[in-house]
């Protein structure tokens, strides 16, 4: 089998612009009393939420319940400073990494989705594997490893631009190893369009690749019935050969959704631990006195219609073991390499 096709063109996606959601926007008012209000701002909030966050039956929340809760501690005297505090102790009730509130002076984040587990990464230990040698394509570094017979590529975040040109070399660069990982572990996200060109690189042909809902009103459960997403192959360097793709809690958002793409195909094995999630596509609204609140609105699930917003389970569990750091050794590279060169036999 010839492995690799080089005809340029371009990796068309389909029905991803279709999936605009109409979020209510709150305008600001200009009377500083009105827009600082506490119970204002509280309202705002709740009622954005109420209309377009996409998760609360899958997560069984009682969004009602919550406006009680914290109906019952709001006072009118909060400055601005514990508003923002508590507003962002509500939101946090949504256990959701994509649900944030910006001011000038802070971000409410929630990030109990990674910090409550192993980590998996060890950033001293992944300097010895790079060492200074290494080559970098974009947002990618990499480099050829186990007497040339594997490739490595590190991509630490998918808002780090990758292009087309960029994948052609680096996997040229692999055309005579047997295997290839690609570790997306501490990858919190950032742009699908990376996930979607990355992904293309490893197809035989137009797979389907999930679902997308989007609302259509402002109830809890209108939604619009699931939207298939296929991805096409790229026509430009593909890699069919053995892939392994290294996952921790911190692959999440885009590094989600492209462990989701990755995993359905037959060359492919994840290995690690399980994704972190996030699987809402966010959309932004603003409250009265010019915060921003961004949210989870458009549910996107896998290819048997299940929700990944909780992570994607790895096809091979490894942790990490303190042994290995120890040495100076990635237990997850090595588990990968290893498998790669068995298969090769």
């Amino acid at each position: 089998m010839n492995f690799f096709n080089q005809i340029h063109t371009s990796v068309h996606i389909k029905g991803l612009l279709l999936f605009l959601v109409s979020v209510s926007l709150i305008s600001c008012e200009k009377a500083d009393e009105y827009t600082m209000n506490p119970r204002t701002n509280f309202e705002a909030l709740w009622k954005i939420m109420d209309e377009n966050y996409c998760f609360f039956e899958y997560k069984d929340i009682d969004w009602d319940d919550v406006y009680q809760k914290y109906n019952l501690q709001l006072r009118d005297t909060m400055d601005q400073y514990e508003l923002f505090q508590f507003l962002g102790d509500m939101l946090s009730e949504l256990q959701d990494g994509h649900t944030n509130l910006y001011s000038s002076f802070d971000v409410a984040r929630y990030w109990d989705w990674y910090e409550d587990y192993p980590r998996n990464f060890n950033e001293d230990v992944h300097k010895k594997y790079l060492g200074k040698d290494y080559l970098i394509a974009g947002g990618m570094k990499y480099l050829r490893m186990a007497n040339n017979k594997v490739g490595y590529i590190y991509y630490g975040s998918f808002s780090s631009g990758v292009g087309e040109n960029n994948l052609d070399y680096a996997l040229m660069y692999f055309k005579d190893c047997q295997g290839l990982i690609i570790d997306v572990r501490e990858n919190g996200g950032g742009s699908l369009t990376y996930s979607d060109v990355i992904a293309s690189r490893f197809l035989e042909e137009k797979t389907p690749v999930g679902y997308i809902l989007h609302k259509t009103g402002k109830g809890h459960n209108d939604f619009s019935e699931p939207y298939a997403i296929e991805l096409e192959p790229s026509n430009r360097v593909r890699w069919l050969r053995p892939v392994v793709v290294l996952t921790n809690r911190h692959s999440y958002s885009a590094t989600n959704d492209f462990v989701n793409k990755m995993k359905i195909l037959p060359n492919v094995t994840i290995m690690g631990d399980q994704t972190g999630g996030g699987s809402g596509l966010p959309f932004n609204s603003e409250l009265p006195n010019g915060w921003r609140v961004r949210f989870s609105a458009s549910p996107m699930l896998d290819v048997n219609k299940q929700h990944t917003e909780y992570g994607i389970k790895p096809d091979k569990y490894v942790q990490l073991k303190q042994e290995d750091i120890n040495k100076g050794k990635d237990t997850l590279i090595e588990a990968a390499i290893s498998l790669l060169t068995q298969e090769s036999k």
